[in-house]
């Protein structure tokens, strides 16, 4: 109306014969005007005082903090003047509703609010002890890493995780170098990649591209199927998009990557493990910790598809479920559910893509320390987590659930059900369990674990 000041001036004051809900019968045109909700609690409070008595409104009101919604307050109306009045009993009882649903809320908005003060006091608490772990790595550990790294204080330091300003270093020093590669040979195989890129798009049409991504012949022709994969990793972030910062980054490294290594190519999964290289490290560091950590045994044989190697790591690992999770394992096994069918995606990304990512990198800190015996303990742990949910479920949706974990996983809980894995079976440990069934002839594993070989 206040567009229109001559036809505002011209409004008549609204009729106060009326009051109630504008949801029955006929008003009068001019009084459907919408009312606040202290209006008419206040009308409210004018008229049941002559009939209740009760305190003065302004003694009502004097405490009360939480400022009821208009729909709260219509409770408190009275009926419209087509349609019976509400008794003495009904306005008392009404009364009463809408003093308990004031309450509630109330007592929600404290609740809430309480369960904010502490998510921000437990907030404060871990950047201060972020902070504190943060002097204690760069004066005392970082400087004497040899020394230090084996010991049980910094052993316990490094399981509570890694303050994010030293993480890449550690994660470098860790992985360590044994190919010894160096910052001018990663530029020497990133031209050969930027030449190879430029010769597909030359040459090459998009099919014959694929094909020959797919050739066994020429591994390194994988290079233009790297273009495929980048776009899909961390998608929420968008800084590996086209376009995005880190884009041309990732793309550099994996590429690099494929020439330097055209014997294992470029596999889809890649792309995570550079990508969390790369937020952690310079460009140069994180392919040199990208080449190494893929040369370990267990990366290298599930990225070369081994597929021998790989049963032996799924055979090891069903040895350890059964002695910590029987349930579940008996569960899994009724349905003839195999490790193969969750580990893989887990194991290809370092869990970079089924983890949160804070969550992920801090897998990684005791990965680096632990080796990949780590992975399949983490594995066993959200196994653990989820146990009850997982021994309701039939085979798809056990299947469904262990790819797409859920989003509210906290580190906490998780790091809870890891370090209540045990890792050693009749006084066996991980890698002596490994050895032994490297041991084995082919008969002897189908007789471990023959739902595999199936």
């Amino acid at each position: 109306r206040n567009f229109f000041t001559k036809r505002t001036k011209e409004l008549k004051p609204a009729v106060q014969s009326a009051p109630g809900w504008k949801l029955f019968g006929k008003v009068p045109p001019r009084e459907n005007l919408q009312k606040d909700s202290k209006i008419i609690q206040q009308e409210y409070e004018a008229r049941t005082g002559r009939m209740c008595k009760p305190p003065p409104p302004s003694t009502r009101r004097k405490n009360i903090e939480f400022e009821p919604l208009s729909t709260t307050a219509l409770i408190l109306e009275d009926r419209p003047a087509n349609l019976p009045a509400k008794s003495v009993e009904e306005a008392l009882r009404h009364r009463q509703e809408y003093d308990e649903m004031v309450a509630e809320a109330k007592k929600r908005e404290i609740k809430e609010a309480h369960k904010r003060k502490k998510i921000m006091r437990e907030r404060f608490k871990q950047e201060e002890n972020i902070a504190s772990a943060m002097v204690i790595w760069v004066n005392e550990i970082l400087p004497n890493w040899e020394g230090m790294r084996a010991t049980r204080r910094v052993r316990e330091l490094w399981w509570q995780g890694l303050p994010p300003s030293v993480r890449g270093k550690v994660w470098s020093l860790a992985v360590g170098n044994e190919l010894n590669i160096t910052p001018e040979l990663y530029e020497i195989f990133l031209s050969r990649a930027k030449e190879r890129w430029k010769s597909f798009s030359e040459t090459s049409s998009e099919n014959d591209t694929e094909d020959a991504g797919a050739s066994v012949a020429d591994r390194e022709a994988s290079l233009e199927l790297i273009k495929l994969d980048i776009s899909r990793t961390f998608p929420s972030l968008y800084i590996f998009q086209k376009g995005g910062p880190y884009h041309d980054l990732l793309h550099s490294v994996l590429g690099a990557y494929t020439c330097y290594r055209p014997d294992v190519g470029y596999v889809q999964g890649m792309s995570f493990i550079a990508a969390v290289l790369i937020l952690n490290l310079e460009e140069a560091d994180a392919f040199i910790a990208f080449a190494n950590l893929l040369n370990k045994p267990c990366q290298l044989a599930f990225f070369r598809v081994d597929h021998s190697m790989m049963l032996k790591y799924f055979a090891a690992f069903e040895v350890f479920f059964e002695e910590n999770l029987p349930k579940l394992f008996l569960h899994f096994k009724s349905y003839s559910l195999t490790p193969d069918i969750y580990l893989i995606d887990w194991i290809f990304t370092l869990y970079s893509k089924s983890l949160p990512l804070d969550l992920a990198c801090r897998v990684w800190d005791v990965f680096c320390r632990d080796g990949e015996e780590f992975l399949f303990r983490t594995g066993l742990g959200i196994l653990r987590l989820y146990e009850d949910i997982l021994l309701q479920m039939d085979f798809i949706h056990i299947a469904q659930f262990l790819t797409k974990l859920p989003e509210d996983i906290t580190s906490e809980k998780l790091f809870t059900c890891i370090a209540a894995i045990q890792m050693q079976n009749s006084n066996k440990k991980w890698a002596q369990v490994f050895a032994s069934l490297m041991k084995d002839n082919k008969e002897g594993d189908k007789n471990h674990s023959p739902a595999l070989k199936s």
